[in-house]
């Protein structure tokens, strides 16, 4: 019962040393993109095992659809806001 959560712990801190090492490699324009698919795949990881996901029933996506969708709407009010402030450097 607790082996799971043991493999998704190690797993997850083998993503985040890996994300580490790719802070210091010299990617140029695919270093975001390295570490946004890092990040997606620890947030599955998350979701699946932690969250319970994959087991039934299907109305806990439902509900975590709706938390991803509210978020994304935290962060595009964020990102308007820092986009339109008097005195933006450019």
């Amino acid at each position: 019962m607790l082996i799971p959560y043991l493999i998704a712990w190690v797993v997850l801190i083998g993503l985040l040393g890996l994300s580490i090492f790719t802070a210091y490699l010299p990617l140029g324009h695919f270093h975001p993109l390295a570490n946004f698919g890092i990040a997606v795949v620890q947030a599955a990881i998350v979701l699946a095992i932690f969250m319970r996901l994959k087991d039934p029933p299907a109305i806990k996506w439902v509900f975590a659809g709706a938390g991803f969708f509210w978020l994304l709407f935290l962060f595009g009010i964020g990102v308007i806001d820092y986009l339109t402030r008097a005195g933006f450097p450019s």
